[in-house]
């Protein structure tokens, strides 16, 4: 299992290093504030309705629909998304805050960082049953967290307002042209697919370096406990539910895996992103990312161990 620690590792590093990045150039006055912000809105806008058309169009799904797997996944997600609304809604916090902290518990960087680690056990195209998962749930999490960052942007938004909200979001849109293009049977001509796969390799190390320029050392401070519940939510308590009903129900091999990839990665770049662009706590939700991302080496690790030593996968 050591060999999985250095899976886990590798697929960490990398993220850090972008922070590390992030946070000197802000240090050294290379960016402003407004400047993040504005970046932000870009990757939000252009790069991520990117690299989702690529992850949902380039994967080969056609002998990964497990049903059963992916039905379990979405429930499981509606789930803690209710729950952790639940809880929130009963705390003394700022609207925008609750939005983003929900966000934070429900939603995982799957694509990002779950993803790699079912590679690097199995092996590159070996996990169409997790590309298959991806499918599903990352659109559902970008689905949920409009709604939720809507619903809690200083005020209740009608039902018409966030079902237009939904449908114009740039990452749902990103994923309802990948499936047209799929159903359609649609062949992206190689320039096209060239730009869109240039572009899919620069949201990663954006995305992560404008999480690092936008670190606030004096927003931890004051929302430490807030902090401390998202990842705690995330890294520990959704995979202990999840994983633990999952093995209940038999679900073992590459499944296990997609859903250990799912469940205990950290919270998802794109929740600091989208946090950003919909006016909710922004600070929280990236800090979030900032501290669970490392932390998250040791947790994936501990959970892949785990399972593994019960003969799961």
């Amino acid at each position: 299992m050591f060999r999985n620690f250095i899976i886990c590792l590798n697929a960490v590093i990398p993220l850090v290093l972008y922070l590390v990045v992030g946070m000197l150039i802000r240090k050294f006055g290379i960016l402003t504030e407004k400047d993040v912000r504005k970046f932000n809105k870009m990757v939000f806008v252009a790069l991520f309705p990117a690299l989702m058309f690529e992850n949902l169009y380039s994967a080969d799904i056609s002998e990964a629909f497990n049903i059963k797997l992916i039905a379990y996944a979405c429930l499981f997600v509606l789930a803690v998304c209710g729950i952790a609304w639940g809880i929130v809604s009963h705390m003394d916090l700022p609207d925008k805050t609750r939005g983003a902290m929900i966000q934070a518990i429900y939603r995982s960087n799957f694509v990002l960082m779950g993803l790699p680690v079912a590679e690097n056990i199995y092996g590159k195209g070996s996990v169409s049953v997790t590309a298959a998962l991806i499918m599903f749930v990352v659109p559902l999490y970008n689905f949920l967290a409009v709604i939720v960052l809507e619903y809690f942007r200083g005020g209740k938004a009608d039902l018409k307002s966030v079902a237009r909200k939904v449908l114009t979001n740039p990452i749902i849109l990103g994923a309802l042209a990948a499936i047209v293009a799929i159903v359609l049977h649609i062949h992206v001509p190689s320039a096209i697919n060239q730009t869109i796969s240039g572009m899919c390799n620069a949201t990663t190390p954006m995305a992560m370096i404008l999480l690092g320029a936008s670190f606030n050392l004096h927003s931890v401070k004051e929302g430490k406990r807030n902090l401390i519940i998202c990842i705690l939510g995330r890294l520990v308590l959704v995979p202990a539910a999840g994983l633990s009903l999952a093995a209940a129900l038999g679900v073992r091999g590459v499944a296990m895996v997609s859903l250990i990839a799912m469940m205990a990665a950290p919270p998802a770049v794109s929740s600091y992103t989208m946090a950003e662009a919909m006016d909710s706590d922004g600070e929280l939700a990236g800090n979030a990312v900032i501290f669970a991302t490392p932390l998250s080496c040791i947790t994936l690790f501990l959970w892949l161990f785990l399972f593994k030593s019960l003969g799961m996968f």
